[in-house]
């Protein structure tokens, strides 16, 4: 929990890692190309005073996770959001078994979401359904631009993705969170493209799909889509740090969500270990949208409370203190299942 001026936020971190990129788990160049350019983004947009060494970056390991979040992060949950990239790292980035097992010990602090990747085909169902039982899935994280053999990519409107959402479907995953934003080397910048969420979310609208990074850079193409399918969030990882650097682009980010989404529908997350979560929720607290922007409304706490926690924490049925609560909480509609042709 965070509180400044009398006014308590609960924190809910929508989009952690615990990843390795150790040069020994490095299965070729790309593994180094990967972590080079978000180490980049990590000291390109973070304050002199949140910057990590390159050797701590490339893996933070979980006592440090469960200290730089919830010791000094202020955040009250958080939720694991895995990257496989299996052609890039030998044990894959993302590292499931720690990450879920840490989340295991502490399931009044973490959600552990899974992946797949439709490519697997009829293997790759199997597995799914064993992780849903096993890991008690709520979520899972694509990656539509991961590499798989000769393949660079795929879209949600593939269909084989569309049997692996059916699948979700049938265990009781309702949560998608999508990787729709910024380029990281060596990936393709059109594998991300957000065009294929407008398709899936019109076909899946008992799913709800989190799309990471908003979209950027493509933050109009998102904004057209999210306005028009209620079932599309925006997650801010990697738009959040602008907040810093660029605070006037971090505010129109902002400002075209609130007009094209609602309060409802924006979820902060830290894409830790990139950024932690402290400065940003101390920093997103105390933001305030420039007067001479004014074709956008100043920002209200209420909207503040929901973004920092209170929007995710009721797509995840994560329990909130009534006290921390806002007048008018967070509402999303429970849409009925259409059938795919």
């Amino acid at each position: 929990m965070y509180t400044k001026d009398g006014e308590k936020y609960f924190i809910l971190d929508a989009h952690i890692a615990l990843w390795d990129a150790r040069p020994e788990n490095q299965r070729n160049v790309h593994g180094k190309q990967f972590i080079d350019c978000f180490y980049d983004y990590h000291r390109n947009l973070s304050p002199a005073s949140e910057l990590w060494p390159y050797e701590e970056y490339l893996y933070q390991g979980g006592e440090r996770l469960m200290k730089d979040l919830f010791t000094d992060g202020y955040v009250d949950h958080a939720i694991f959001q895995p990257a496989r990239l299996g052609e890039f790292y030998v044990n894959g980035f993302g590292q499931t078994q720690e990450a879920f097992a840490l989340a295991s010990a502490n399931p009044d602090k973490l959600t552990y979401n899974h992946w797949f990747d439709p490519r697997d085909g009829e293997r790759g169902l199997d597995r799914l359904r064993r992780d849903a039982e096993e890991m008690h899935l709520k979520g899972v994280k694509l990656y539509t631009a991961d590499w798989h053999g000769d393949s660079r990519g795929y879209k949600l409107s593939d269909p084989w993705t569309y049997r692996y959402l059916e699948v979700c479907r049938e265990v009781g995953i309702k949560n998608i969170h999508v990787h729709k934003g910024p380029t990281i080397r060596p990936l393709d910048r059109d594998a991300f493209d957000v065009a294929d969420v407008d398709h899936v979310a019109t076909d899946f609208t008992d799913l709800n799909f989190v799309v990471e990074h908003c979209g950027l850079p493509r933050l109009e193409d998102f904004c057209w889509i999210a306005t028009q399918e209620p079932n599309v969030y925006a997650g801010l990882a990697v738009a959040l740090p602008f907040i810093h650097t660029r605070p006037r682009y971090f505010a129109q980010i902002i400002g075209e969500l609130l007009y094209w989404l609602d309060e409802n529908r924006i979820f902060f997350s830290s894409d830790y270990a990139l950024w932690t979560p402290k400065w940003l929720v101390e920093t997103f607290v105390d933001f305030q949208i420039p007067e001479d922007m004014s074709e956008y409304a100043p920002l209200t706490t209420d909207q503040k409370k929901k973004i920092l926690g209170l929007n995710a924490a009721a797509i995840y049925d994560i329990p909130v203190p009534e006290e921390l609560q806002v007048a008018n909480p967070p509402q999303h509609a429970e849409p009925q299942a259409v059938a795919v042709a």
